[in-house]
């Protein structure tokens, strides 16, 4: 079984009041875990033998505290849960949640399938109140927990987290993929992905808006240009999913270049977000996703394997596009080359036959 997350817009003006409301409730719960887990941290360092408290400790602290500030017990101990589990993942004590100023927190408020909590039809039920949304999509499996969200702009939405079963089908190809910023995936069967350089395309107007110090102007822009990126990637991550059961992506590390002089590029691509929906996509469809090393995939020739004297090598031979083997005479394109060693590197990782039979 899987877990798949719908989200919807929230269409109520009035539910908006509602939702700020509790917003800053939920705030104040996860306030009062930063500050349980600095005074822990602070009784630590002057020589006391004190654990960090656990999802459940907190819950413990604040149990009778959910009818008094406007939510859900549920709702508190998600938060506190939540809490814990970011803290442990960091390994760090997370920030406050602001929820006045101009570095507002956005909103967020989590619950659980409980009585009372319930979708009907395009409108959900939580707390006695009903929430109604833009259904945009029918919702499959089985609803289990969600939460409302605020984005920068200001919209609510809320989502659901289904789990689901892995009933969809897929090919039985297998292809690996070169991330880049010309392109921005090139397969080894020789389809490219385009990179529709989405911030580019809105650059012009973002910086007018932010000239004149319109804030709200600036923030839609933002938002347009991640929604059409996401859907980019939505479109072609779906099909590359249908198509292939087995699916190889090297490891370009996005946060690394993203220091260098390509970060604005780097950035618009959005490799690792891509990376996470072929991971997931993938899965849901039983198939295989790998990320194995990228390192001599374009100086290697992918048909003899050698790395001869006429392959493009460092930062200068970023420019040849095509190259030659001077071993074996092939006719290479760049990309396209790489990701063929790419697709050989994921199937050598793959296990024999007779030892997933076993």
């Amino acid at each position: 079984m899987n877990f798949i997350t719908y989200k919807f817009r929230v269409k109520d003006s009035g539910a908006k009041r509602r939702l700020e409301r509790m917003s800053r409730s939920v705030n104040f719960v996860w306030n009062f875990c930063v500050a349980t887990q600095r005074e822990a941290e602070r009784r630590r360092r002057g020589g006391m033998s004190v654990r960090w408290p656990s999802g459940f400790d907190l819950d413990m602290l604040t149990k009778s505290i959910a009818a008094e500030i406007g939510l859900h017990s549920d709702t508190v101990t998600q938060t506190c849960r939540q809490f814990a589990k970011s803290r442990n993942q960091h390994r760090r004590c997370p920030r406050f949640r602001a929820s006045f100023g101009p570095k507002r927190s956005l909103g967020w408020i989590p619950f659980v399938v409980r009585y009372g909590t319930k979708v009907d039809g395009a409108a959900f039920h939580y707390l006695g109140c009903k929430y109604r949304f833009w259904k945009s999509r029918e919702i499959e499996g089985v609803f289990k927990s969600g939460a409302f969200v605020q984005d920068a702009r200001g919209r609510w939405y809320v989502t659901f987290q289904c789990e689901v079963a892995d009933a969809l089908p897929a090919e039985t190809g297998a292809v690996g993929i070169d991330l880049g910023l010309k392109d921005l995936a090139t397969c080894s069967d020789g389809t490219k992905v385009p990179a529709l350089q989405h911030y580019r395309r809105y650059a012009d107007a973002l910086a007018k808006a932010q000239r004149s110090r319109n804030k709200k102007r600036v923030r839609a822009i933002h938002a347009k240009i991640a929604n059409s990126r996401r859907h980019h990637h939505h479109v072609e991550s779906t099909r590359i999913a249908r198509e292939n059961k087995i699916v190889v992506v090297g490891d370009v590390s996005a946060s690394k270049l993203a220091k260098t002089r390509m970060a604005k590029s780097v950035s618009d691509a959005g490799w690792y977000a891509f990376k996470a929906m072929l991971r997931y996509k993938t899965a849901r469809r039983r198939g295989t996703f790998l990320e194995v090393s990228e390192r001599f995939t374009t100086q290697a020739c992918s048909r003899c394997g050698c790395i001869s004297d006429s392959s493009p090598k460092g930062i200068g031979a970023l420019g040849i596009r095509r190259w030659d083997c001077s071993a074996c005479g092939a006719s290479h394109d760049r990309d396209v080359n790489a990701a063929q060693n790419i697709l050989r590197a994921g199937l050598e990782c793959q296990p024999p036959v007779e030892e997933i039979a076993a």
